[in-house]
C-alpha cells in the first residue's frame, strides 16, 4: 500500500481529522474503517494511522508509532533550476525530479521561455502554477516513498535566481551543448555536496544568460554528444549525480 501525506502537527492522544484530499484518496481506494495505512508529514516523520471514521464529507484517524525516517534522502541536496517550459512539460519535470531525488526545484523565467509568469499581472497565475506543482510533488513523494517534500520555489527570473545563488558555496553547473567537460567526469573528481543544476527552456539559454551564470559561479558542462530536450536534461543530470555519489 502506498503511503499517504498528512500535514503536521500530529497528535497521538486523540483522533485526527482527515484533510479533504486524504478523505478523497481513502474513499477512492476503498479503505475501510479499522484499516491501517502508512502516513508521512513531509518533514521526515512517518507513522501508522488507523481509520476510525469515514463519512461522505469528513473522517478521522488515530496516529501511532511516530518515527523519523529520512533513509531515502541523500546527505547532499540537489536543486534543479529549470527554465520554464511550455505545455505540460513542467509538470513532468517536477514529478520526475522528485522521483529521482531533487531537494528543491526552482522554476525560472528565461528569455526564451515559451510561457511568461514573472510580470506583475501574472502573479496570481504564477502562484496557481506553484500550488499545482506542490500537489504534483506530494503525489510523487507518495508514489516513490520519500518522506521529505522537496521545495518548489516561487517562479522567478533567471537574473534574480543567479543573484541569490552567486554567494552559495554549493557546486553549480549550467548544462550547455557543445564541447564542454561532461557532468559525470566533473563530479567524479569531487566529494558529494550540495549542487545546483541550471537547465534552459526549449530554445536554450541566450549567450547573455550563459555569461551571467558563469559570472555567478556556474560551470558549463554537457551530458554527452547528444542534445537532450529540456524536460529530459535535468532528470538525466540528477540521476547521473546520484549514480556516482550514492555508490
Amino acid at each position: 500500500m502506498p503511503q499517504f501525506y498528512l500535514p503536521p502537527p500530529w497528535e497521538t492522544q486523540k483522533p485526527h481529522p482527515l484533510t479533504p484530499e486524504l478523505l478523497h484518496h481513502l474513499r477512492v481506494r476503498r479503505i475501510a474503517e479499522g484499516q491501517s495505512i502508512p502516513i508521512f508529514d513531509g518533514a521526515g516523520q512517518t507513522a501508522t494511522a488507523t481509520l476510525v471514521r469515514l463519512g461522505s464529507k469528513a473522517g478521522e484517524l488515530t496516529i501511532a508509532q511516530i518515527q523519523t525516517d529520512t533513509a531515502r534522502e541523500p546527505s547532499y541536496g540537489i536543486t534543479l533550476a529549470q527554465g520554464l517550459a511550455g505545455g505540460d512539460k513542467m509538470d513532468w519535470v517536477i514529478e520526475k525530479a522528485v522521483e529521482t531525488g531533487a531537494k528543491a526545484i526552482a522554476p525560472l523565467q528565461c528569455e526564451r521561455s515559451v510561457i511568461k509568469l514573472t510580470r506583475a499581472s501574472d502573479a496570481d497565475r504564477a502562484e496557481k502554477r506553484r500550488v499545482h506543482w506542490q500537489a504534483i510533488t506530494q503525489a510523487a513523494c507518495e508514489q516513490c516513498e520519500r518522506t521529505v517534500l522537496p521545495v518548489i520555489e516561487p517562479v522567478q527570473t533567471i537574473t534574480d535566481y543567479l543573484s541569490t545563488t552567486a554567494a552559495s558555496p554549493a557546486l553549480k553547473f549550467i548544462l550547455c551543448p557543445g564541447k564542454h567537460p561532461t557532468l559525470v567526469s566533473t563530479i567524479r573528481s569531487v566529494a558529494a555536496q550540495n549542487t545546483h543544476i541550471l537547465i534552459g527552456p526549449e530554445g536554450g539559454f541566450t549567450p547573455e544568460e550563459v555569461n551571467l551564470a558563469m559570472a555567478a559561479g556556474f560551470k558549463p558542462v554537457s551530458l554527452g554528444s547528444r542534445i537532450l530536450r529540456t524536460e529530459t536534461a535535468g532528470i538525466v543530470a540528477i540521476s547521473s549525480i546520484h549514480a556516482i555519489w550514492d555508490c
